[in-house]
């Protein structure tokens, strides 16, 4: 069996969001749902509960943005006076 990137669901206080899915983009979140209830032995998750998961992993394994965030992090501290070369 294919190990999937996403785990079993937590669940969570629920936030509505409300938008617009490509009908392909819902038909792969039904069928990434389905195939992760067989993997993990539950009843096949409510499609909209994979957006938050699935984009949390995606910047969580992001190394372009985890690089840019970490310089953009680095630019905002005020700098050490002691350690200047004046």
């Amino acid at each position: 069996m294919t190990k999937l990137k996403l785990g079993p669901i937590a669940e969570d206080k629920p936030v509505k969001v409300t938008l617009d899915l490509p009908g392909a983009l819902h038909r792969n979140l039904v069928a990434y749902a389905e195939a992760l209830g067989r993997e993990t032995g539950q009843a096949a998750a409510d499609p909209k509960k994979l957006i938050v998961p699935m984009l949390e992993r995606f910047i969580a394994t992001d190394r372009g943005f985890a690089k840019a965030r970490r310089k953009s992090s680095e630019s905002h501290q005020p700098r050490d006076p002691s350690s200047s070369n004046a």
